[in-house]
């Protein structure tokens, strides 16, 4: 059973091959500039060339891609996009425009492409790539299974706070009692309003079985993967991203307080505040939104206090050293694969092409219910 996870950050890309015929050690793996990071650098060249940038594909993560973007116009160069390549940088195409970025429909994009202005294809998933380097080390790809996590704002309505609307989300998603499973989906699955999510289940292939996830509740739910964070019974596990800071307080693997913020806004005795507020239930969520965050929640105030603080994330180095004693989660000896191991937890109802739910006998643990009786070769475009 071979399944290909990518987990899209805002700096890189974190991709495993796992392959249960091999220690799950000796997966292959590999850690990439995120896409975000890769359309930011063809956008600069295209100012530095001083071209017309033209924008097409899909809706993906912004940040660096929409800053490269702001650059450009702000150099006194032309910039257009499609209206899904648009909602990168704002679900309100009105606000595009004000940006500076003209709208334009596909034929118009191509004709300007055509004319010659520098187009950049946006999209999360660059699956045809990570099969090519793949097979340039002669690694076999036969797929089972496709697992993507992105980090998703939603689509909030126009004159609605995107914090508020990707907090009033983790709420909800987290009332109906699934715990961080609750942020997985199949491709039929992925709610309306998770448009970067949907975008995922738009590129990849049609015939490949999906799983499609959060990215900072899978990264909890892969810290799960470690020893010692599995055997806490009300572990706190913040996952410190290079751009989002998201902690979850579980007890028996039930979500009772989590809140979500902003990495570059939070020094490390910020940090460590909040993670003493979520842990003795006195955390408020308009303290945290004022602050830059997006929020934060307590279900349980009677909740059992934590008995381990465990971090992991690219920044975790914000709570080394903390009064807390954080313990830096290393599931399976990698922290930079960590969302990427999730797939082993998050599972529950991805049940394609399946003839059993397959068990890896020598961890004797499900990996996922995908089965070996139709597998494929891809094609690689």
């Amino acid at each position: 059973m071979q399944i290909l996870t990518v987990d899209v950050g805002t700096g890189t890309q974190d991709v495993l091959l796992f392959d249960s015929e091999r220690e799950l050690e000796n997966c292959f793996k590999l850690v990439l500039p995120s896409p975000t990071m890769v359309i930011a650098d063809r956008v600069r060249a295209a100012t530095a060339a001083r071209k017309r940038l033209v924008l097409t594909g899909v809706t993906m993560g912004g940040g660096p891609s929409h800053w490269a973007t702001m650059d450009h116009v702000r150099a006194g160069l032309e910039a257009f996009a499609t209206p899904d390549a648009a909602r990168t940088f704002d679900d309100d195409l009105d606000a595009v425009v004000e940006m500076g970025i003209r709208v334009v429909s596909d034929d118009e994009a191509m004709g300007l492409a055509d004319a010659g202005a520098a187009h950049v294809f946006l999209r999360d998933l660059a699956f045809g790539p990570l099969l090519r380097t793949l097979s340039a080390f002669g690694v076999a790809v036969h797929l089972d299974g496709l697992a993507v996590a992105v980090f998703d704002h939603g689509a909030a309505p126009p004159g609605f706070s995107d914090r508020v609307f990707r907090f009033d989300y983790l709420r909800d998603r987290l009332s109906r009692g699934l715990g961080l499973g609750g942020f997985a989906f199949t491709r039929e699955a992925v709610p309306p309003a998770m448009t970067r999510l949907r975008a995922v289940a738009n590129t990849a292939p049609s015939d490949l079985p999906l799983l499609l996830m959060d990215t900072a509740p899978a990264a909890v739910a892969g810290a799960l993967e470690d020893a010692r964070v599995r055997a806490s019974s009300a572990p706190i596990v913040a996952n410190v991203g290079n751009f989002h800071c998201l902690a979850f307080h579980l007890v028996d693997g039930q979500v009772t307080g989590l809140f979500e913020h902003h990495t570059g806004e939070l020094s490390s005795a910020r940090l460590a505040a909040y993670v003493e507020q979520l842990a003795d239930g006195t955390i408020s969520n308009e303290a945290v939104f004022a602050d830059m965050g997006h929020g934060a929640i307590v279900f349980d105030t009677d909740a059992p206090p934590p008995d381990l603080l465990a971090v992991t994330g690219p920044r975790r180095a914000l709570m080394v050293g903390s009064s807390l004693q954080p313990y830096l989660a290393v599931p399976h000896g990698d922290m930079m694969l960590t969302t990427s191991r999730c797939a082993r937890r998050s599972s529950v109802g991805w049940a394609p092409r399946t003839v059993g739910n397959p068990l890896d006998r020598r961890h004797g643990r499900r990996y996922g219910d995908f089965g070996r009786a139709h597998s494929c070769v891809y094609d690689q475009s």
